[in-house]
């Protein structure tokens, strides 16, 4: 018993130091040289602290922000720790009332625009967070934003434009607005 016992603690102790510590120290070395960014969360910061991260959805709802997607997470919106769609197919009918309420909340936000509003803007993505909306969606929400700021819709554009990003490789997904980051750049340039 104890020739096999030894061997097996042995081996059980070297493979657990391996696994369990060279490893995971080999692999966040090389991402922080490698991805300096992306090791640390790709957090967004603000005067030397971080308000968020580049991969992760916020709740906006002053009229004088962009608003992002809805979040499907639970207990709060854009909870990391529940990435979770909400599983609602497209005839569900709880799916169909969340998109009527948040369309109507769109719409008394906004109520001189009568433009079809972006899907993007009244249903969630499959995670639950996502930090983006499409160009549509932020067109939508132009004119709202420039009017609560006292802005000049062109400048509003502009910074909608600055804070695009496009397709990954020119190739993959769709053109984008990153939230967070034209936000940021609307509070900046209202100082």
């Amino acid at each position: 018993m104890k020739a096999l016992l030894r061997p097996a603690l042995s081996l059980f102790v070297l493979l657990s130091v391996v696994t369990g510590l060279v490893y995971p120290m080999l692999v966040t070395g090389v991402a922080r040289i490698a991805f300096p960014d992306a090791a640390a969360g790709s957090l967004i910061m603000r005067d030397g602290k971080p308000i968020g991260s580049a991969l992760i959805g916020q709740n906006f709802s002053d009229p004088k922000y962009f608003w992002g997607r809805p979040s499907a997470t639970a207990p709060q919106p854009y909870n990391a720790a529940a990435s979770a769609g909400s599983n609602q197919g497209p005839l569900n009918p709880a799916l169909a009332d969340a998109v009527k309420a948040r369309v109507a909340a769109l719409r008394a936000a906004d109520p001189g625009n009568q433009r079809p509003v972006p899907i993007d803007l009244v249903t969630a993505s499959a995670s639950g967070l996502d930090p983006h909306i499409s160009p549509a969606a932020a067109d939508y929400q132009l004119e709202r934003v420039a009017r609560t700021r006292h802005l000049e819709v062109k400048a509003v554009r502009q910074l909608v434009a600055e804070n695009t990003e496009g397709r990954d490789l020119g190739v993959f997904g769709e053109p984008r607005v990153h939230v967070l980051n034209l936000n940021l750049a609307l509070d900046a340039h209202a100082r």
